[in-house]
């Protein structure tokens, strides 16, 4: 199984930050996001990850190269300057990630889930980690229900928080254009027709999305 990396986007609510640095390699704990995710593919067992690119996005395939003190096989899908959102990012990835089932994380999420129970196709179009709901996120984006993620319901507050994490199938995007497009659509469009999967994930999880929770995950790191 192979994994994409999310790492294509401008950052904006990390700025003056990533007026200069791209987000994923932003440090926290003595070591840049991205790489955080790097060596949990890697200890998982994956072997091939590919990294889409948009802004500043030559830093990130100077400083990762092309893997290998990872002990990894990265090839890059480039965007070029305007990123192509988490959908369109997905679909441009495709070639490169072949016709089976893959791992796709946001690269400005940190977490300790253990990426090993993702190394399986889903019973579906995808699986979804699902986590609960941050401060900044409240009313959450999905419902579980059992196993079965369904799109969420106002009148039913039991909604989670989408991690960022998650098992795709290629299939997922058959009806897709390359174009700049979100993933959100596309996946309640398979929720309605029972197509997705998900699990909660009550371990430590962190959407890094401002300056404050870099620095609050720095600490907690270092501690």
């Amino acid at each position: 199984m192979k994994a994409l990396i999310l790492a294509a986007g401008r950052g904006e609510r990390m700025r003056p930050l990533t007026d200069t640095t791209p987000k994923p390699l932003l440090q926290v704990g003595g070591r840049s996001l991205i790489e955080y995710h790097l060596l949990a593919l890697q200890q998982a067992g994956i072997r091939e990850v590919v990294i889409n690119l948009s802004w500043l996005g030559e830093q990130i395939e100077r400083q990762l190269g092309d893997g290998g003190r990872y002990g990894l096989r990265i090839a890059y899908s480039h965007e070029g300057a305007q990123a192509l959102e988490t959908g369109g990012g997905i679909h441009k990835a495709l070639p490169l990630l072949g016709e089976e089932a893959f791992i796709v994380i946001n690269a400005d999420v940190w977490t300790n889930y253990p990426i090993r129970q993702l190394l399986r196709s889903p019973n579906g179009l995808a699986h979804l980690v699902l986590v609960d709901n941050p401060s900044q996120h409240p009313q959450g984006d999905f419902m579980l229900q059992g196993d079965t993620v369904s799109v969420a319901d106002e009148s039913d507050g039991h909604c989670l928080t989408f991690s960022g994490l998650g098992v795709y199938h290629p299939a997922l995007f058959a009806n897709c254009q390359q174009a700049v497009f979100p993933l959100a659509p596309i996946l309640r469009e398979a929720m309605v027709k029972g197509q997705v999967t998900g699990e909660h994930f009550t371990g430590q999880w962190s959407d890094v999305g401002t300056p404050e929770r870099l620095i609050q995950l720095d600490t907690q790191l270092q501690e």
